[in-house]
C-alpha cells in the first residue's frame, strides 16, 4: 500500500504533475514576460490540464491501435517511476539501492522509444517522419547524456547509488564545483532539453 500511495500521490504522479505545472506556469510566465506580455495565470497549465484529459482520444484509420494507445502509458509510467525514485533519493537518501542510477538512465528513454513506436504504429506518414527525427535526435543526445551523468561516478570512484551519490558530495564536495562537473552539468542540461523536446530540439514535431 505505501508503494502504491508513493508512486500515485507522493512524491509520484500526483505530487510531480502539480510540480511539472508550476514549472510550466513559470516558464510561460517568463517567456511572457521577456515579449512584453502579462502571461497566463498561475493555474491556467492546471486548466489545460483538465480540458486535455477531457479531449477524444481519435486512433487513425490503418494504425495498429494497442499498439497506438498503450505506449503513451508506458511512456508516462516509466517517468513517474523515475520522478518517485528521484523524489525519493531527495528527501530520504538512505532508502535508495545499488545500481538506481542506471535504471533512472534506462527509464529516462523509454518515452522516446515510445513516441517512436507510437509514431510507427499511427500509420500516418507525418507521424512515421516524426517517428525517424525522433531517433536520429535519440542518436544525438543519449551518448553524451550517458557520458554526463557518468562524470560523477568517475569522480565518486564508481558509485552508482544516488544517496550515496549525494552523501559523497556532502563529505567532500559537489561535483559542480570543478571544470569537469560543470561542463557535464551543462551538457546534461542540454540533452534533458532535447528529451524533453524544447526549442531547438524540436524537429520531431516540427512541420
Amino acid at each position: 500500500m505505501n508503494l502504491i500511495f508513493s508512486f500515485l500521490i507522493f512524491p509520484g504522479f500526483l505530487f510531480t504533475a502539480v510540480i511539472g505545472c508550476l514549472a510550466s506556469w513559470i516558464d510561460r510566465k517568463v517567456t511572457a514576460r521577456v515579449q512584453w506580455r502579462v502571461g497566463p495565470p498561475i493555474l491556467q497549465p492546471f486548466y489545460d490540464l483538465v480540458k486535455l484529459s477531457g479531449k477524444e482520444t481519435i486512433v487513425p484509420r490503418g494504425g495498429a491501435k494497442l499498439t497506438f494507445l498503450t505506449t503513451p502509458i508506458v511512456a508516462l509510467s516509466a517517468i513517474t517511476l523515475v520522478s518517485t525514485l528521484t523524489w525519493r533519493v531527495l528527501l530520504s537518501p538512505q532508502t535508495t539501492f545499488i545500481g538506481d542510477l542506471i535504471v533512472v538512465i534506462y527509464l529516462l528513454t523509454i518515452p522516446s522509444i515510445a513516441l517512436i513506436i507510437s509514431g510507427a504504429a499511427s500509420g500516418n506518414p507525418l507521424a512515421s517522419l516524426g517517428a525517424s527525427r525522433e531517433m536520429k535526435l535519440i542518436l544525438g543526445y543519449e551518448l553524451p547524456f550517458i557520458l554526463a551523468i557518468f562524470v560523477p561516478v568517475i569522480k565518486a570512484g564508481g558509485i552508482i547509488r544516488l544517496g550515496d551519490l549525494l552523501a559523497w558530495q556532502r563529505v567532500n564536495h559537489i561535483f559542480l564545483g570543478s571544470l569537469s562537473g560543470f561542463i557535464a552539468f551543462i551538457v546534461a542540461i542540454l540533452c534533458m532539453q532535447a528529451k524533453l523536446g524544447l526549442v531547438p530540439f524540436d524537429a520531431p514535431e516540427a512541420e
